[in-house]
């Protein structure tokens, strides 16, 4: 069973477009990284990788061995402007991995083939 959106997809999309508007906007960074991180979790169900975007939040997803104690084994870590840029597509996996701007770790943490987000698309 997917995990339950907290963030209406529609309030989570003007986020993102704020967020481009203005990348300053604390509220609409905040929202845009729990909305995102929400639709990774909803596309890619699972709980073997942890991504962790700190202070605004974190999901496990991706199919696979459950993790239930300790550090997880598959974790990604970055700031929300780099995840944001992910998710949207104005950053590509490779050169944030290679910039030190993402902490991969694990065989299963590259999760570069589900960035970025058709729910991050900019619509007209």
């Amino acid at each position: 069973m997917p995990p339950r959106r907290r963030t209406d997809p529609a309030v989570g999309r003007a986020a993102v477009t704020a967020w481009r508007a203005d990348p300053t906007d604390l509220t609409a960074r905040r929202t845009a990284v729990r909305f995102t991180l929400e639709e990774l979790a909803d596309i890619a169900p699972g709980h073997t990788v942890e991504v962790r975007v700190p202070p605004d939040g974190a999901v496990q997803a991706v199919e696979g061995p459950r993790h239930t104690r300790g550090t997880p084994p598959n974790v990604v870590e970055t700031d929300p402007q780099t995840w944001l840029e992910l998710a949207t597509g104005t950053l590509d996996w490779a050169t944030a991995v290679s910039d030190g701007r993402v902490s991969a770790s694990g065989e299963r943490a590259d999760i570069s083939a589900l960035l970025p987000l058709q729910a991050t698309r900019a619509r007209s």
